[in-house]
């Protein structure tokens, strides 16, 4: 046994080696045109993935906004084209240049481009069905993570062989990290935190089980950035000839760089359609962060020479930092409110842009601060405890934050559960006038009652007793209930059950939108829409205002303290239901509410039946609804009922509205299918109810009426024209689906001056200004002569019999029509413009 200090075999230097490690050779620096060719493949790669994801996202918003089918292939193949454009140069720099440092920029663009194309296949999932798409995003990423896990191991073992063993020396001197003393981890995580506090702030989550597949997608992506981003990849940005190999500038500068073009391309590729683009802005920076760590993961204090390891690890810190940072957008915001139709005023558009705004510059700042306290050559090593100090600090705040300044909790979608048996009311019978009318609506609403409490009960004690919120509807038979896709499955097997629509929830925002007000000013003599259908002839000539009749007003809400409404308020305790909000008198954020019940029954020369009074329901909450919601609102029209009252038993249907005014439709992104308020229309046409719609403002195309209650054969159906009594290109044309011919008939909808929140006046376009037009008309006739009222065959007679013709504007053809002289623009201008001076006259004989 030897006396001295024990040498293993085959060992004559000291053992553990010293510290620092004995620099291997200076690798040569690359000639100008490889780094030409980075920097050009890179710019590519960041200009070509920014435009190519921000023109599909707008394409496909067009899409929505035009009413058109987003087709299910579109988002792939912009992924797919992204990715081949991306990954051919990149492929060609990760094989032709023999600087390591350009070679490994190639190799992990190409990686990344294929992980954006392939992740990219995944949006043809849906976007209702946002569960489903998160779980398999997840799996896939994991499932990539460990193939490239795989072919790194692959590559470290072929780079080991004794054939290769100098040149693997030459190109990649030895890293020495930790397996876990270094405080990386740890400001790794509060960085993460950090960069998730903003949408802690500003955003909201979504369901439990969303909520739980966001963060296994951020945490996928995480663990595969943190693979690729590994110890071999940053040792190709080291200084060269420095025995603490990622210090200084150039690795920050230049491995930050290229790391910030892979994480674009990576961020391109997960998330649905909107998402990606706040993904876009808050991972790239990070690069540079992650990039300032590294220099903790590759210094250790002598003491710990027995963790060192000279494989690619360490890559832990990184991969908590951009996991986290991608949890922001994938979790605290709803992709399909990330869209063009909530970009007025400050809705969930801009508070993303906020919070990825914030984002980007906490990461950069990060990366600043990093850089300075860890980069520099000279720097010294914070203890480990310091980092996790930093976290748990981070982590308080961001719980203070989330739970003092942001919106707490879940605020997932709802199922709306359609059952089988709706109420038979084909037998419901009853005289015309206001007494038949009141007869007709209580025996109608009693029918509907007592179908959903008997076909319910068994479905309702199933909720109960596994605890499932829920809340029953009449009109429709049917109840909307809290719950994800396990729900579903389970309800969609039920007995009772005909089908399971989602009804989507708008998630809460940071602050109030604000008040939508009008820039016009008071008409100061009768506007053009009036004059065009003879409304002020039938007050001057006619005496007929629409007193004595009431319509309903189901919207954005309504100012009812606007000096155009105010006096035709009906009050009491049963006339303003606000389901979104719990509001206790009429009030309106948006606008579109006031303006198009101001229209039908406003004063001041603005309303077509300025004597008639209104009530009033908010089914739009944002501009955005769902089948509860406007549910909600046609169920309080039938039998209105006092403020906190239950509509099954507290119900007053002699109180209902004789006409309905409708200026909205619920597409099949809001949840409904073409049926599903079907039976809603049908009854309130049992009885008596006069109801009319917006044919929608996705025009010029045919078939263009597609969204419920529109195509309904018992709604009275609006398209619009403009002062030259052409129809507008955005009004919807027919037919809808089923062959129906719609719409019925066009009123004035462009260029209409109305009443806006807070006493304002606007000028408003849209198929939505057209439709209370016809509303205002069918109270003039009904106050005119009151036996008409509930008479709805007849009210339809008059109104097609006595219209005006117009002209049809770019589609004479009639999108499909029945060919013959009177029918053939039928589909485009219904029966022609409705003339409130000759209905009227009709009426009275």
């Amino acid at each position: 046994m030897q006396s001295g200090p024990w040498q293993p075999h085959g060992h004559p230097q000291p053992w553990p080696p010293p510290w620092p490690p004995t620099p291997a050779p200076a690798p040569a620096g690359p000639g100008p045109w490889p780094v030409v060719a980075a920097v050009l493949v890179g710019s590519w790669a960041v200009g070509l993935t920014v435009g190519t994801q921000a023109i599909g996202w707008l394409i496909a918003q067009v899409l929505l906004a035009s009413g058109v089918d987003e087709p299910a292939w579109l988002w792939p193949l912009v992924g797919l084209v992204n990715a081949a454009l991306v990954a051919l140069p990149a492929g060609l720099l990760a094989a032709l240049p023999r600087s390591p440092a350009v070679r490994t920029a190639g190799r992990v663009w190409l990686l990344t481009g294929i992980g954006l194309g392939v992740f990219g296949l995944l949006r043809a999932i849906p976007l209702p069905h946002h569960e489903a798409y998160l779980a398999v995003l997840a799996s896939s990423i994991a499932l990539a993570g460990i193939l490239l896990r795989w072919l790194t191991r692959r590559a470290k073992r072929a780079a080991q062989q004794p054939s290769t063993a100098v040149e693997s020396r030459a190109e990649s001197p030895a890293v020495v990290e930790p397996t876990g003393k270094s405080p990386a981890v740890g400001f790794g995580i509060a960085a993460g935190l950090a960069l998730l506090l903003p949408w802690a702030w500003v955003g909201a989550l979504g369901g439990l089980l969303e909520t739980v597949l966001a963060v296994a997608v951020a945490a996928a992506t995480g663990w595969f950035a943190a693979t690729l981003l590994d110890g071999r990849f940053w040792t190709a940005y080291q200084r060269p000839g420095t025995g603490r190999p990622t210090s200084g500038a150039r690795p920050v500068l230049l491995g930050g760089l290229v790391a910030g073009v892979a994480l674009v391309l990576l961020a391109a590729g997960i998330g649905q359609p909107g998402t990606q683009l706040a993904l876009l802005l808050v991972l790239p920076p990070t690069g540079f962060a992650v990039a300032a760590l590294r220099p903790l993961s590759n210094r250790l204090p002598r003491r710990y020479a027995a963790y060192r390891s000279a494989g690619p690890s360490g890559s832990a810190p990184g991969g908590w930092l951009i996991g986290l940072a991608a949890l922001g957008p994938l979790a605290f915001a709803d992709p399909e409110e990330i869209s063009l139709l909530l970009v007025t005023g400050r809705d969930v558009p801009f508070w993303v842009a906020v919070a990825a705004g914030s984002s980007l510059a906490v990461a950069l700042l990060l990366a600043l601060g990093y850089a300075l306290s860890f980069a520099r050559p000279r720097a010294g090593l914070p203890r480990r405890w310091l980092g996790a100090i930093t976290a748990a600090v981070v982590l308080l705040a961001g719980t203070g934050v989330y739970v003092g300044l942001g919106q707490p909790g879940l605020h997932g979608e709802r199922l709306f559960v359609v059952l089988k048996e709706q109420a038979d009311l084909s037998t419901v019978t009853g005289q015309p006038g206001q007494a038949g009318r009141d007869a007709r609506v209580r025996e109608v609403y009693q029918r509907l009652v007592a179908t959903a409490d008997r076909s319910q009960a068994g479905l309702r004690r199933d909720l109960d007793r596994l605890g499932l919120d829920f809340t029953p509807y009449y009109l429709v038979n049917a109840i909307e209930v809290d719950g994800g896709p396990a729900v579903r499955a389970w309800l969609s097997r039920h007995d009772a059950v005909a089908r399971v629509l989602l009804s989507q929830r708008l998630r809460p925002l940071p602050a109030p939108i604000g008040v939508t007000h009008g820039d016009a000013t008071a008409p100061t003599s009768v506007p053009w829409n009036l004059s065009l259908i003879g409304a002020d002839r039938v007050w001057s000539q006619l005496g007929v205002t629409g007193d004595g009749i009431v319509v309903g007003g189901s919207d954005s809400g309504v100012d009812g303290q606007h000096p155009a409404l105010a006096a035709g308020f009906r009050g009491g305790d049963d006339s303003w239901y606000d389901p979104w909000n719990a509001t206790r008198s009429p009030d309106d954020q948006n606008g579109h509410g006031t303006h198009t019940l101001a229209t039908a029954v406003g004063g001041n020369s603005v309303g077509v039946a300025p004597g008639a009074q209104w009530v009033g329901c908010v089914n739009l909450d944002r501009n955005l609804g769902n089948p509860a919601r406007y549910l909600d609102c046609l169920q309080f029209m039938l039998a209105p009922f006092p403020t906190g009252g239950n509509p099954f038993t507290d119900g007053r249907p002699e109180r209902a509205p004789q006409i309905l005014t409708n200026s909205w439709g619920c597409p099949t992104i809001e949840g409904c299918d073409p049926g599903a308020l079907r039976p809603a229309t049908a009854a309130l046409a049992a009885a008596g109810i006069f109801v009319t719609a917006a044919a929608g403002n996705t025009g010029p195309f045919c078939g263009s009426v597609d969204d419920p209650p529109a195509t309904y054969p018992d709604v009275f159906t609006v398209g619009a024209v403009d002062r030259q009594r052409t129809v507008t290109d955005f009004s919807s044309r027919g037919p809808a689906p089923g062959g129906t011919v719609k719409p019925d008939l066009v009123a004035p909808g462009a260029g209409i001056l109305s009443a806006m929140p807070d006493g304002g006046y606007a000028t408003l376009d849209g198929t939505s200004m057209a439709t209370p037009h016809v509303a205002g008309v069918v109270a003039l006739m009904w106050s005119a002569n009151p036996a008409l009222i509930g008479d709805l065959d007849r009210t339809w007679e008059i109104l097609l019999s006595t219209t005006s013709p117009v002209s049809p504007g770019a589609d004479p053809t009639g999108c499909g029509a029945p060919a013959n002289t009177k029918d053939a623009t039928a589909n485009v201008e219904g029966a022609g413009l409705v003339d409130a001076y000759a209905a009227v006259r009709a009426a009275r004989t």
